[in-house]
């Protein structure tokens, strides 16, 4: 048994490597909370989230207010107990972003915990079943990238060992998406593939006559072809067309990916452990899609969805784009276009702690003399 003695935080902004934008939104800074527990054994775990731009402040106050001084006494090894007990803790602000970014900084960390106890890695200890990953390239798929730099980053990816490509798609009229997409498939060619991703921007009309196009140049998938809410619409959509069907990335629940898979309003989940609440919940939905022969491909946290795709037998795909580097030692290992996950014990992310204290723009510390 090892006890919570001590819950450290704090929130690093960290900017893409490269600009980034898609049909609704641009990708200015992603705000990481991260958070260290500490055990009255002195074992250590750490964990993190992050946002896009906006509400990294709101995650890291429902952390330190909230959330954090109910981890103070507790057993560590409890980790569902734990998840089940601040989830209804935050019932009032459930489900949704704020409390899923909250509750995975606290759950991956508790995995970290455990994987160390264990002296196990995260892909041995949540289920071992892959050696390494196929990886594809979202870096150069950008929107606002005109077809020549699509095309001349796609021919590099290939060249690097990728197995694919994502391009961003959601431009006012579909024949400047098919001039994109057309250019793309003729520099690739046929065995190379492409997802395309619209960020929920369209209409379900628009994403059916969208999709009667991209259906000629043979898309890997289609990904939030429409909010995330719209469940009946993506049903709307899966009916009317060959193009698989990718949700995940703006979905707060288990029970949302159940009604997704049982009305087959999608053929692909992309279920990102950060906005799904962390490991524990995550592992759920990838055996779910397991159980409905669907493949789970998630979204971005490339250093930590490696050892959970390599964790599952239903995960063929990770998402190379890189955020950590400057808060990290090392990067995650690549092999001829594969994700190989890290054999050290915990979830295979080496902190650079000299560089996230220096980064930081809050800090907060909570043990039993401040809770």
């Amino acid at each position: 048994m090892a006890r919570i003695t001590q819950v450290e935080l704090w929130q690093v902004n960290l900017a893409p490597p490269v600009p980034r934008s898609d049909a609704i939104q641009s990708f200015v800074v992603q705000e990481t909370p991260i958070l260290r527990i500490t055990c009255d054994d002195g074992s250590q775990g750490t964990g993190y989230s992050y946002t896009i731009g906006t509400g990294g402040s709101s995650v890291m106050a429902l952390l330190e207010h909230h959330l954090a001084p109910k981890l103070i006494g507790r057993d560590a090894d409890d980790i569902e107990a734990i998840w089940k007990d601040l989830f209804f803790h935050t019932h009032a602000t459930a489900v949704g972003a704020i409390t899923a970014l909250a509750l995975a900084t606290i759950d991956t960390a508790l995995w970290d915990l455990r994987c160390k106890r264990t002296h196990l890695p995260l892909h041995k200890a949540a289920g071992g079943a892959q050696k390494r990953v196929a990886m594809y390239s979202t870096e150069g798929g950008w929107l606002h990238l005109s077809p020549e730099q699509l095309v001349t980053q796609s021919v590099e990816a290939k060249a690097q060992g990728f197995k694919g490509v994502k391009i961003k798609v959601g431009r006012p009229h579909v024949s400047e998406d098919m001039a994109r997409l057309s250019a793309e498939r003729q520099a690739v060619g046929h065995a190379f593939e492409i997802m395309i991703d619209a960020n929920q921007c369209f209409t379900v009309g628009e994403a059916i006559r969208r999709a009667r196009h991209y259906e000629t140049l043979d898309i890997a998938w289609f990904e939030e072809p429409l909010p995330a809410e719209d469940l009946g619409g993506h049903e709307r959509l899966a009916q009317g067309t060959s193009l698989p069907i990718a949700v995940g990335e703006s979905i707060y629940s288990l029970q949302h990916f159940r009604e997704y898979l049982q009305r087959g309003a999608c053929s692909i989940v992309q279920a990102d452990v950060a906005r799904i609440g962390g490991i524990t919940p995550w592992l759920k939905i990838a055996h779910l899609a397991e159980s409905f022969n669907v493949p789970i491909c998630p979204h971005f946290l490339m250093e930590l969805h490696v050892s959970l795709c390599a964790a599952v037998p239903n995960a063929p795909w990770v998402e190379y784009i890189p955020q950590l580097d400057s808060v990290t030692t090392n990067g995650m290992s690549t092999e001829g276009g594969f994700a190989i996950p890290s054999d050290a014990p915990g979830l295979g992310i080496a902190w650079d702690w000299s560089a996230i204290e220096r980064l930081a723009l809050r800090k907060a510390k909570i043990d039993a003399a401040t809770r």
